[in-house]
């Protein structure tokens, strides 16, 4: 029986994604589990695994955007076709033939014929994708010799892999002894990190070897296409950055939040020598233990959090009956990605200790940074930290979050001044900008809340537990 494959809503917010790559060549045997596409939306990219198993037609080609649960392609018994409309093959071509399904080539015809078959009838150039480029690109490889077996005979990554280990000299990675099985880009995988698939155990149907139990083996690395650091994609005078992708969704969600809330935002100066000093001395005490030394910015997101049990008008979001008063503190933090900025979300963090929080947050920033984060991981916040201290930015408007009633800017540790008995005294301050909905909060308890997250900072021990 044929099982519709749908665009999956990955997260509360996403309406379309678009296919970066189709992971299994037209026809090819699925099992459920399987890595079936790489899915790029307006948050992360991601790849989706299939949900059964069965021969696989795609019906939209790599590259198009689609929006949530819409029919992307369909799981097929052998010998059977896609129903209705929906299962006609995609054009290869243009004309009277731009219909018309490709002639099946086998053996020594379908590599004469791969070239043909990847060229786009319509402006002539050959069809493949920005991975598979890469791949060719790395290993010296002209694509016109290698056999495109994605959505219209597009080349992928998997055929430069499988057309690298036919050549001489690379007999590639072979299926594991005992029948055990693996899909190419199972196999690929393994190849890439070193892993020999007959000491693996598979947890899929009939012990097929899934992408997961590679990664129970060997973490995954950061994606091959994660962008490069932001210091080396800096735009340039005549560039245009269009309003797509994450820069796009940033741009709709910043603009939205400023058109609907009346945001305020309150400066605040607190002291942070206790602080300071207690991380000094965390730093020496745990040095020889696993516990993660708190970074200036987790004791400010305990704070934060902290604070919000005291101040529930502040952890809350308007909707259209009224506010709502949220039960759960769920901590956004912003982190800054090539192209702009993504928010993971501590759960529950008012219940963390310190260290457990540092942790999550440093695990979290890293994923993002290094495109390994999941949308589950950016949903949810009810509040959210941004600092711009390590730009050295003293003071800030930061934009509320859609869904939220505020958000907290941090600016830089720098030295102030206190006066005691006409004396001077050197301090370590920092301020905070507080950016609330003035739909929802009023200025006097705004400024409560930035009162409590102050004193919490200077008796920063209540915050290890």
């Amino acid at each position: 029986m044929a099982v519709e494959v749908l665009l999956p809503k990955i997260g509360l917010t996403m309406q379309e994604g678009t296919i970066d790559e189709w992971l299994v060549p037209v026809g090819g045997a699925v099992a459920e589990g399987d890595a079936l596409l790489r899915l790029a939306t307006d948050k992360v990219d991601v790849d989706v695994e299939a949900e059964a198993g069965g021969l696989f037609h795609p019906v939209v080609p790599a590259g198009a955007t689609v929006p949530t649960g819409a029919l992307i392609g369909w799981l097929l018994a052998e010998g059977e076709q896609p129903p209705g409309p929906a299962g006609t093959p995609m054009p290869t071509g243009s004309g009277a033939d731009a219909g018309a399904s490709p002639p099946a080539l086998n053996g020594t015809d379908a590599g004469a014929a791969a070239a043909v078959a990847s060229v786009n009838g319509t402006t002539g150039r050959l069809l493949s994708s920005p991975n598979a480029r890469r791949v060719a690109g790395a290993a010296d490889i002209d694509l016109t010799a290698v056999r495109g077996t994605g959505p219209g005979g597009r080349i992928v990554s998997e055929d430069v892999e499988e057309f690298l280990a036919a050549l001489p000299g690379d007999p590639g990675t072979p299926i594991p002894p005992g029948g055990t099985s693996s899909s190419p880009l199972v196999r690929k995988l393994a190849k890439e990190r070193g892993i020999d698939l007959s000491e693996v155990n598979g947890t899929g149907p009939g012990g097929r070897i899934r992408r997961s139990d590679l990664d129970a083996v060997t973490p995954a690395p950061p994606h091959r296409d994660a962008a490069p650091p932001h210091r080396d994609a800096a735009p340039r005078p005549g560039d245009v950055l269009p309003f797509t992708g994450m820069r796009g969704t940033i741009a709709r969600r910043m603009h939205a939040s400023l058109q609907e809330m009346a945001q305020l935002t309150h400066g605040y100066e607190v002291r942070m020598d206790a602080v300071v000093s207690l991380r000094d001395r965390l730093k020496e005490e745990w040095a020889d233990s696993d516990l993660p030394v708190p970074s200036l910015n987790d004791f400010l997101l305990k704070a934060a959090a902290l604070a919000l049990r005291e101040h529930p008008l502040l952890n809350a979001t308007v909707r259209e009956d009224g506010i709502h008063l949220l039960g759960d503190i769920h901590l956004g933090f912003a982190v800054a990605v090539p192209g702009g900025l993504m928010v993971p979300v501590i759960e529950d963090a008012v219940e963390l200790p310190l260290p457990e929080m540092a942790r999550r947050s440093r695990a979290l920033a890293q994923a993002a940074r290094e495109g390994r984060i999941s949308p589950a991981q950016l949903e949810g916040a009810t509040f959210t930290v941004t600092s711009l201290g390590g730009y050295g930015v003293d003071f800030f408007t930061p934009v509320i979050n859609p869904g939220n009633v505020a958000i907290l800017g941090v600016g830089r540790l720098r030295d102030g001044v206190e006066w005691a008995d006409d004396r001077p005294q050197r301090t370590r301050v920092l301020t905070l900008s507080l950016t609330f909905d003035h739909r929802a909060v009023d200025g006097a308890p705004a400024a409560e809340y930035l009162r409590t997250v102050g004193e919490l900072l200077r008796r920063p021990l209540r915050l290890l537990v």
